[in-house]
């Protein structure tokens, strides 16, 4: 009769892991791939007036898909802040100031410009270079 072997139970190996953690995600961060010579972000940071904070949400999330898919449009995020949750972020990458200015045509910012003013109690945007 032959002898049954047991099964090993298979360790893994660190690094190794079936399932992605935290750690082992890929970064989303421009730097992971090569940015443009001429590319800029931009940092919009958006507070709403009183009592137009789901508004303005609905508004900013309503430019999210058409706007990625803008040609020259490498990174558009929206963001809240975790200490103040009715304060936005926009985090923008562009491929260059003309794309950014090209995107301010566009219907959809154009509707958004329109909106705007009723909206924001401020708006404060900052344009940035990558370094390294």
């Amino acid at each position: 009769m032959a002898a049954k072997r047991k099964k090993k139970k298979r360790l893994a190996r660190p690094g190794k892991s079936r399932r992605a953690s935290a750690g082992s995600l890929k970064p989303r961060s421009a730097t992971a791939t090569k940015l443009p010579k001429e590319a800029v972000t931009l940092l919009v940071q958006l507070r709403p007036r009183e009592g137009q904070e789901t508004l303005l949400e609905a508004e900013l999330r309503a430019l999210l898909v058409p706007t990625r898919r803008e040609d020259g449009c490498l990174t558009y995020d929206l963001h809240r802040s975790a200490e103040a949750p009715s304060a936005f972020l926009l985090h923008e990458v562009w491929a260059s100031r003309e794309a950014h200015s090209l995107h301010t045509n566009t219907p959809h910012f154009l509707r958004w410009n329109a909106r705007k003013d009723a909206l924001l109690a401020s708006r404060d945007l900052t344009y940035w270079k990558l370094i390294l």
